[in-house]
């Protein structure tokens, strides 16, 4: 079976408009921002309020292992043991490691800290555990990792080491035999009421604990709600609960920090602290903290955050900040070479490419580049001599990690999870690997579920674009993974006034018009030739709208993130005959009192909101998505026609 690349189509769930409309009006929130709560399962008033205050905190002491491990810290502290804290290369590895050595100073330590490098692989190894004894260590604390490492673990003790493991990682069938903090290991197995946690939420809960077991103020932990909300966020856990909490106050915290690291890693990303928020965190800061790991150790990553000396922190801000332009160079050539390798594969439900001399610190994100393209699965294999090590990406409604155990005569490991998965592989095992993983993808996928469905979570007229709407979707922040950005859809618009913008003009910027109204966009990764291609016609438009801050103004701006041709539905004029009295009756009022009338009568008990000025087509397609009957009452249905036929194009 043949799997060409199919366009893009629109999903928008259906909600309650009364509710949306009463959420609006009880919270202060427009139309779009009370659809989206709506949508998102919130249209109760009290569960949406406490949404947008973020305000949720669990009791430390329900964390799961809490209790234990604060009393072993607590000794060892007390009797002056040698205390090694062992973490993970990546953001939240680095950040729970620098909060969890920071804790244990705070009660008086001196703690050793050590990070594995990728060419060691992530977590507990044996040489590890041999190298660490030899330190004379008498505690080993892992954060990030640690709850799969049972032989590691049993070798430490076998070695005289007490052992606290800190993870949030999937536990394996059998548990290693030390004390255990992880909030998915509450009683008779059941997950804590912080089971969502990262890492560095782990540690942030575990030191309240400690400071409070130890006679401390546990309110102390949150000196590094910085790291630990920006840990949250590059994580990817879902941001939701107490991690909704932890990202919100987090962003908050690192946009005033005083830690010399975070402020000389914000300088050097040309960020401003009050530009600082979920995505900047993300995409600006999270990288140049991955880039040390990725390309040499974590340990320079690991000093940016613990160190208090500015010259040293913006000297090693400047090193991660050069390695990050290096990993950028090298992702750009993989991804070249990645993309002229999947060629000849355009037929396949499955991609895997592999080659030699491919940095594997970056085939994750190039993996991640092919299945944004290609709407398939996608493996990239770095390959060294004899050997390669690969990662992949798969898509909705297919398990990656299936795939790869179905596929596992031709590997030498694998691990992972429906949606991204690792593997180690012989050189001359791809070819037949890539056969097999195409087969078992082909045989569970259809044509149609490489179709890009991009989700709208609300339907609104290019005169809703404006400030007022962009603050008021930034209340629902911040976003990530069990909260996105919200995306909105302007049907029937233009694309006008495209320019070229950036330093090698890969971006453009154009003007979003509609229903008479204008709003300033930009999109990144689109040429302006391309983008101006699509002004001759009118699109229905999937975007973003954010508050920018530029050269002291603050504006709303439009983040377009895919555009498709509208196509003109049908209307059908029903203004004759007994339409109007058969209406009435579906009402159950008097056709009369439709119509001004001398004589004052009182008015149906009805819910009456005034759109006007909001735009036709978005208001009308905006109610055809919330999936109850519409009626839409026209004077002047010549001119009205085609933004009718707009808004119930593909909508209805």
């Amino acid at each position: 079976m043949a799997f060409p690349m199919t366009p893009s189509a629109w999903t928008c769930d259906p909600y309650d408009y009364g509710a949306a409309a009463r959420l609006g009006t009880e919270l202060g929130l427009g139309p779009a921002a009370a659809a989206i709560l709506v949508r998102r399962g919130l249209a109760d008033p009290s569960a949406a309020r406490d949404f947008l205050a973020a305000s949720a905190r669990t009791d430390p002491a329900a964390l799961p292992g809490a209790d234990v491990a604060s009393e072993l810290i607590v000794r060892h502290v007390q009797a002056g043991s040698r205390i090694l804290v062992f973490g993970d290369y990546d953001v939240d590895g680095v950040c729970s490691t620098a909060m969890m050595v920071r804790t244990l100073r705070r009660l008086g330590a001196d703690p050793k800290w050590q990070l594995p490098s990728r060419a060691e692989g992530y977590g507990l190894t044996p040489e590890a555990v041999e190298r660490i004894a030899a330190y004379g260590t008498q505690l080993l604390i892992t954060v990030d990792c640690g709850v799969t490492s049972v032989e590691e673990v049993a070798r430490a003790r076998e070695l005289g080491l007490d052992v606290l493991v800190t993870d949030h990682h999937r536990p394996g069938p059998t548990l290693p035999d030390c004390a255990i903090v992880h909030p998915a290991l509450g009683p008779d197995g059941q997950e804590g009421p912080a089971g969502e946690l990262c890492a560095a939420g782990v540690v942030l809960k575990l030191s309240e604990a400690l400071l409070g077991a130890a006679g401390a103020d546990p309110a102390a932990a949150e000196a590094d709600l910085d790291l630990a909300g920006l840990a949250t966020v590059c994580d990817m856990v879902p941001l939701r609960g107490e991690n909704r909490r932890i990202a919100r106050e987090g962003l908050a915290a690192l946009a005033r920090t005083r830690k010399p690291g975070l402020r000389a890693l914000m300088e050097v990303a040309d960020l401003e602290p009050a530009d600082v928020d979920s995505g900047t965190a993300g995409f600006r800061l999270g990288p140049r903290i991955n880039a040390a790991g990725r390309l040499q150790r974590a340990d320079a990553a690991l000093e940016l955050m613990l160190t208090e000396d500015e010259d040293r922190a913006r000297q090693v801000a400047g090193e991660l900040d050069g390695l990050n332009h290096d990993r950028r160079e090298t992702e750009a050539r993989i991804l070249h070479e990645a993309e002229a390798a999947c060629a000849d594969q355009m037929s396949a439900a499955a991609l895997v490419v592999a080659g030699e001399g491919w940095h594997p610190g970056v085939v994750g994100i190039v993996a991640s580049r092919l299945v944004e393209r290609f709407r398939r699965p996608a493996v990239v294999i770095a390959l060294d001599g004899d050997a390669g090590r690969g990662s992949g990406r798969g898509i909705a409604g297919y398990d990656l990690h299936a795939g790869l155990a179905a596929s596992s005569e031709h590997l030498l490991g694998f691990g992972g999870h429906r949606m991204a998965a690792g593997l180690q592989i012989a050189s001359d095992a791809v070819e037949p690997f890539r056969r097999a993983l195409a087969a078992h993808a082909g045989a569970r996928l259809a044509p149609g579920d490489l179709k890009c469905v991009e989700h709208v979570d609300a339907v609104v007229a290019a005169g809703a674009l404006n400030l007022q709407t962009a603050e008021e979707l930034e209340r629902l922040g911040p976003f990530g993974a069990g909260n996105p950005a919200p995306r909105l859809l302007v049907p029937g618009a233009r694309i006008e006034h495209v320019t070229a913008m950036g330093e090698e003009r890969k971006h453009a910027r154009f003007s979003l018009v509609g229903g008479g109204a204008r709003a300033r966009g930009v999109a990144f990764r689109r040429s302006q030739r391309s983008l101006a291609a699509a002004g001759a016609h009118p699109h229905d438009v999937a975007l973003s709208l954010e508050r920018n801050r530029w050269n002291g103004a603050v504006e709303a701006r439009v983040v377009l993130r895919e555009l498709s041709p509208s196509v003109a539905g049908e209307v059908r004029d029903v203004g004759e005959g007994d339409f109007w009295d058969e209406v009435a009756a579906e009402l159950e009022c008097d056709p009369s009192l439709w119509w001004p009338a001398p004589d004052p009568t009182p008015r149906p008990a009805r819910l009456v909101h005034d759109r006007r000025g909001e735009g036709l087509t978005g208001t009308c397609a905006d109610l055809l998505t919330s999936g109850d009957s519409v009626l839409v009452m026209v004077a002047d249905v010549a001119r009205r026609r085609p933004g009718l036929e707009a808004a119930i194009a593909g909508l209805a």
